[in-house]
């Protein structure tokens, strides 16, 4: 008797709250564990409908034993990128096996993996965009920023008659800064340069090039600055038909050259800039005059003005 009567007085161990359904109804006090974080989030994720979705291949590596294939695919314009996994049987079924640096058009549903709260894409179809359809495309913005006015005669300046400094962009030891640097100096041995090397093809390339020209923009000392690359495919010289990249060159206060690729190339970069050169070559006999041409041209106003 007196053992259930000391049983009722013992008091009660406090009963666990139940957690709360929403996530605005969560404090401090009542958090939610990470398992049920990561639950809701897959949940919500796989209620999410299939998508087509564009972008550059830039991490991929093979393993043929292995049931899943990886590859990462990043937006050209944005520091933007996605994961994206397919089965082995479908990535060999593919007439083009994708490869970095290419342009892809995959359909995929998104996934969340709950153990490594990694959000990643899981394609179920994979097509490579062709030059044809990257040349219209580039085509239509051409005619997108012409109708904007963009590559007007009248917003083009000339270029200064002897400037002191010339900005340069470039890749990184590239034949395009070797034969710009060489061939001014060959003219005009006093001309000083700020170089900028930067990567010229790839994802990076818009955003790279676009700061550089910022960055020389910014600096009153720099009179005149040049965009050069080598030759290349299409796919090389994709960045410099890029609209980011081309209203970046638009909004340059500096004159600017475009020298990229052979004298067939014309990407749009050719079109907003200022003056067009068809080889970096060329561009260096544009921003400077030869030295040698112009004592002549002295000599003979000289002979001139003495026989008059």
């Amino acid at each position: 008797m007196l053992d259930a009567v000391s049983d009722q007085s013992q008091p009660q161990a406090p009963q666990p709250q139940p957690l709360p359904e929403l996530a605005r109804d969560t404090t401090a006090d009542r958090p939610w564990p990470v398992r049920l974080l990561s639950a809701k989030i897959r949940d919500y994720v796989a209620r999410m409908s299939s998508v087509w979705v564009e972008g550059q291949v830039v991490e991929h590596t093979y393993r043929p034993r292995a049931g899943m294939q990886f590859v990462t695919l990043r937006d050209t314009d944005a520091e933007a990128s996605l994961p994206v996994h397919l089965l082995s049987r479908i990535y060999e079924g593919l007439h083009h096996k994708p490869e970095v640096g290419d342009h892809v058009v995959v359909q995929a549903r998104p996934e969340f993996w709950v153990k490594t709260g990694r959000l990643s894409m899981r394609a179920t179809a994979v097509r490579q965009v062709g030059v044809g359809e990257l040349l219209a495309r580039i085509d239509q913005l051409r005619r997108v920023l012409a109708a904007e006015g963009l590559f007007d005669l009248d917003r083009k300046r000339p270029l200064p008659f002897l400037p002191a400094v010339v900005g340069l962009v470039c890749g990184r030891e590239s034949k395009a800064e070797h034969d710009v640097v060489v061939n001014a100096r060959a003219r005009w041995p006093q001309v000083r340069f700020e170089i900028r090397e930067v990567a010229v093809q790839g994802v990076d390339a818009v955003r790279e090039v676009s700061a550089a020209i910022a960055d020389l923009d910014s600096r009153p000392e720099v009179e005149v600055i040049v965009v050069a690359r080598g030759g290349g495919s299409v796919e090389d010289l994709l960045p410099f038909s890029n609209e980011a990249l081309v209203r970046a060159a638009a909004s340059c206060t500096t004159p600017l050259v475009s020298a990229i690729g052979h004298e067939t190339d014309t990407p749009l970069l050719d079109l907003v800039a200022d003056h067009r050169a068809s080889t970096p070559t060329d561009a260096a006999k544009q921003v400077v005059p030869d030295v040698a041409e112009e004592r002549l041209r002295l000599d003979q106003a000289r002979r001139r003005m003495r026989a008059a």
